[in-house]
């Protein structure tokens, strides 16, 4: 069996033990509620590193996280006593502007392929908050600004280069391993690691948006009018309606902050003369309180709530797709939502129809084609003496609202550590396939800390 001291031979990146300097910063996740003490971080510099990794977790019987942006709501990316293969060193980010594609690390973040892309005008679609990983968001399907326009983000994926549990170093692309390919857009990290990423990218440069706040009681009016607009607006037209406090910045009166809003963000990604006329209707509908909206790069739009979301802040996730805003959901909001415990919690609904909807189920793994939104409530907070309360407001908002949603799945992303239950419906209407997937790439399930999918033999014996 590999010793610790054979494994150090055998990678370049850093191999961090409980005695080492750096162990309590490279043990920790963006979410402080996982407070885990692995055996052993191996900071991967490169895919032999990953595949030396992964051989000494399965020889010594030790659990194995993969770790990219460290932002698993559930913690995944930690283990107690075992092996966290941490990714983050591998962040190179390489774009072919004549091809218009991006290359990325596994271990990159959403902040590194908007800075990459961006110098070339380009863009596809990533999360909300900069620091997320590349690879997580893009595995459990990719819900963003742009994803109207441009698809999810694991529809602009393209190729991906994979170490399956067994060592081997894979391709998988419309041409390579197509099955693995089909299940790595939406099926989440069950199936290796991911340690590059190709992506599709689009001409998106400057886009026009920014938050507008409204006051409580023109919610209902605010997300009615949302719902009917994002039904028929142009796909150039993202961004997404939910509930805040607002937090201290200029642009909103003194006197106002630590109050609950109904929030909009729109994000008009078309020419941005054109940008105060697409969120007109966003103005008509009742007055804004506070507002910052304008032309901006479209990376400053991606990182404008990375300042709400700091590394440690402890975090509670529900999700639910949506089919439609009816007015007995509107109501659960209208009710719930001024209820937000802190400026780093909220409730979004981020649209995934125009472009999502023109992609088949079949066609990649992510199951919900047919919804309408994506919803997260999420609760994030500082003191762990909060801990119950916080979780509780989260529980009790979804279990309001889940009965009309019209879907009994959440967006894999978007769902806590205690929603495993949840996970056939969560992955929807591919999940049986997605089980054949796991027995022929993971049949001893080694990648089981993840929203799992058990292999479909039921030999999903972990290591």
């Amino acid at each position: 069996m590999t010793t610790v001291t054979e494994l150090r031979e055998q990678v370049r990146g850093a191999v961090v033990e409980p005695a080492d300097d750096g162990y309590d910063e490279r043990r920790r996740v963006h979410n402080g509620l996982h407070d885990r003490c692995p055996a052993l971080v191996v900071c991967a510099t490169a895919t032999a590193d990953v595949v030396a990794t992964i051989r000494y977790a399965r020889e010594a019987g030790l659990e194995l996280a993969v770790r990219g942006g460290a932002h698993s709501g559930p913690g995944f990316g930690t283990c107690e006593g075992g092996v966290v293969l941490d990714l983050s060193p591998m962040n190179n980010v390489f774009v072919d502007p004549v091809r218009k594609t991006a290359r990325t690390g596994g271990g990159a973040t959403w902040g590194d392929v908007n800075h990459a892309t961006h110098a070339y005008g380009l863009a596809t679609t990533g999360g909300i908050i900069s620091t997320t990983g590349v690879a997580g968001l893009t595995l459990g399907g990719g819900i963003g600004y742009l994803a109207r326009r441009c698809g999810l983000s694991c529809d602009n994926l393209v190729g991906a280069e994979v170490v399956t549990a067994d060592g081997r170093i894979l391709g998988a692309s419309g041409f390579d391993n197509e099955e693995l390919f089909w299940a790595l857009r939406g099926g989440g990290g069950n199936f290796g690691v991911v340690t590059s990423l190709e992506f599709a990218l689009h001409d998106v440069d400057t886009v026009y948006g920014g938050p507008m706040f409204y006051e409580p009681a023109d919610a209902p009016a605010v997300m009615q009018a949302f719902d009917e607009y994002l039904g028929t607006a142009s796909e150039q037209l993202g961004g997404f309606v939910g509930w805040h406090l607002a937090p201290p910045l200029p642009f909103i009166p003194e006197d106002r902050h630590g109050d609950p809003f109904c929030a909009v963000v729109p994000c008009w990604s078309g020419r941005p003369e054109e940008g105060e006329k697409a969120i007109k209707p966003f103005r008509d509908v009742a007055p804004v309180v506070a507002e910052f909206v304008g032309p901006m790069p479209y990376p400053a739009l991606n990182t404008a709530f990375d300042a709400m979301f700091p590394a440690g802040i402890r975090q509670y996730w529900k999700g639910d797709f949506v089919t439609g805003l009816s007015p007995e959901a509107v109501a659960v909001h209208a009710e719930r939502g001024p209820t937000v415990p802190t400026v780093s919690s909220g409730m979004h609904l981020y649209p995934i129809n125009g472009a999502v909807h023109r992609t088949g189920t079949d066609e990649s793994a992510f199951g919900h084609r047919d919804a309408t939104y994506a919803m997260v409530i999420l609760a994030a907070w500082p003191d762990p003496a909060d801990d119950e309360a916080n979780i509780r407001w989260a529980r009790d908002y979804h279990a309001a609202a889940h009965p009309h949603s019209g879907t009994e799945g959440g967006y894999v992303n978007f769902v806590a550590a205690d929603d495993a239950d949840r996970a056939p419906a969560n992955y929807g209407r591919t999940y049986d396939r997605l089980r054949r997937a796991k027995a022929a790439y993971d049949p001893d399930n080694v990648f089981h800390l993840n929203q799992n999918i058990p292999p479909a033999d039921g030999a999903g014996v972990r290591p």
